[in-house]
């Protein structure tokens, strides 16, 4: 039967191999021992009553396919080699690997435990915390500003960016960003100018610190989370898949999401050169492209299933009552969402829902 690797268990990795357990001989290789409900991820960080939809077992993901917790160390075309020594072989060969990003709203950690203990000690640290410092005012910063003022609300809070304002990058409405400063009334924004240095201390762990900004700024906090940085994570590939990389280390794919010069390799995601937002709900769509074209490539057809990409939008929880989205309508008229309709639409459940039924947790 068809060997179909799947490198990368996320959004995107996970639901290829879901969508192709029934069709070939599936190896979901990843790391960590659960999956990680990114999307959820700033929730659990201050609440302990959501870990268990953050951290999601792959144990009823495939009926028939195997999941392999380990590092691939390199990848070429037709086989990976893992951090054991093992070398598995692939016919088709999907990479999902993602994005790294900072602490809390990612994990660097492979062990469930392990990262439940450290978000445990930060939450004690918050606790006894006075202040604390968001370095960036993306949709990240600004979501876990959301977060940690509902779950702790005399925490005085500092957001420092370069930018003029929140939200620099995308192509976003004033009035989101109106929206946004509205409901964050409170928050201590300080614009224009980044950090002279970094605080002396790891993020998410209670020590009081000083810094300043270029400008001149001194900011005091006892906590700090840094939110901004998205690294592609594709140091793995090699041969002719590392000639498709770009210069941030992206993927570089055709619209049928096959890795370009090489009509055996997709990928899905982050990791993509896609011009979109990198989101889940962008990497679950490469998914359902990635896996029309190979079950029609198994089945012996052409793959003609493509993507193109999707226009700018956001959905920015802030709490579970709260946020702002802009979406785009279905006659393509671009429109601003507020806290009620954000928080129906994502900011209650933050799609915890859908993973759980495509992990079999029902």
């Amino acid at each position: 039967m068809t060997q179909v690797v799947v490198v990368g268990g996320g959004y995107g990795g996970a639901r290829v191999a879901s969508l192709l357990d029934d069709v070939a001989e599936v190896t979901l290789i990843e790391p960590k021992d659960a999956f990680v409900h990114a999307s959820a991820a700033l929730r659990g960080a201050v609440d302990p009553a959501w870990e268990e939809r953050v951290f999601v077992p792959y144990d009823r993901l495939l009926t028939r396919g195997t999941v392999v917790h380990q590092r691939v160390e390199r990848a070429l075309p037709d086989r990976v080699q893992l951090g054991d020594g093992t070398t598995i072989d692939a016919d088709y060969l999907v990479l999902a690997t993602g994005t790294a990003y900072p602490f809390p709203a990612k994990f660097l950690e492979s062990e469930t435990v392990v990262a439940r203990a450290r978000l445990a000690r930060m939450r004690e640290g918050l606790a006894a915390a006075e202040r604390v410092l968001v370095v960036g005012a993306g949709p990240v910063g600004l979501e876990l500003v959301g977060e940690l003022r509902e779950h702790f609300p005399a925490l005085r809070i500092t957001v420092v960016d370069q930018a003029e304002d929140a939200l620099s990058t995308g192509e976003y409405a004033p009035e989101l960003r109106t929206a946004v400063h509205e409901q964050l009334d409170g928050v201590d924004f300080v614009f224009g100018s980044r950090l002279g240095y970094l605080p002396p201390v790891d993020v998410g762990v209670y020590e009081p610190f000083a810094v300043e900004t270029e400008s001149g700024a001194r900011i005091e906090a006892q906590m700090w989370f840094r939110c901004y940085g998205n690294q592609a994570a594709s140091d793995y590939l090699a041969g002719a898949l590392a000639a498709e990389r770009t210069g941030l280390g992206q993927v570089r794919v055709e619209p049928t999401l096959q890795v370009r010069g090489l009509p055996t390799v997709f990928a899905v995601g982050d990791i993509t050169d896609v011009p979109e937002s990198k989101r889940a709900s962008a990497a679950r769509t490469h998914a359902d492209v990635v896996a029309a074209n190979l079950r029609a490539l198994i089945a012996g057809q052409r793959p003609t299933a493509t993507h193109h990409p999707e226009p700018e939008r956001i959905v920015l929880p802030l709490g579970t009552r709260g946020g702002a989205s802009q979406i785009v309508d279905a006659d393509g008229e671009r429109r601003i969402l507020g806290a009620e309709e954000t928080s129906r639409i994502k900011g209650q459940d933050l799609f915890s829902s859908d993973i759980a039924e495509l992990f079999g947790q029902f």
